[in-house]
């Protein structure tokens, strides 16, 4: 099956601690069904000094579950959700709420 979500898409967060944020979807992990969202879920963690890093408290992503993101409509910049259809012999995502392709 198709992926509806893919990297470098824009979705809201429509469930949790930080619904209503909107970010660009940096990586998808198919298998756990979750996706790593640019500015969502920011957690912070301890690292240890290395030769390539500074030690300290650090800040980053962390991944939310795909059923809490819903894709940014392009027409309305609401939440939409995402359909299939063949153009040309290809397949190509839809928002559905207002029709716009999201592939092109």
């Amino acid at each position: 099956m198709p992926a509806r979500v893919k990297k470098g898409d824009r979705v809201i967060v429509t469930a949790g601690k930080d619904k209503g944020k909107r970010g660009e979807v940096l990586r998808v992990y198919p298998s756990d069904e979750r996706v790593l969202v640019s500015g969502v879920n920011v957690v912070k963690r301890h690292q240890r000094q290395s030769a390539r890093a500074q030690g300290g408290i650090i800040s980053k992503e962390s991944p939310v579950h795909i059923s809490k993101s819903a894709h940014v409509d392009p027409k309305s910049d609401g939440p939409t959700r995402i359909g299939f259809k063949t153009v040309d012999g290809r397949m190509v995502r839809f928002a559905k709420k207002s029709g716009e392709m999201i592939d092109v």
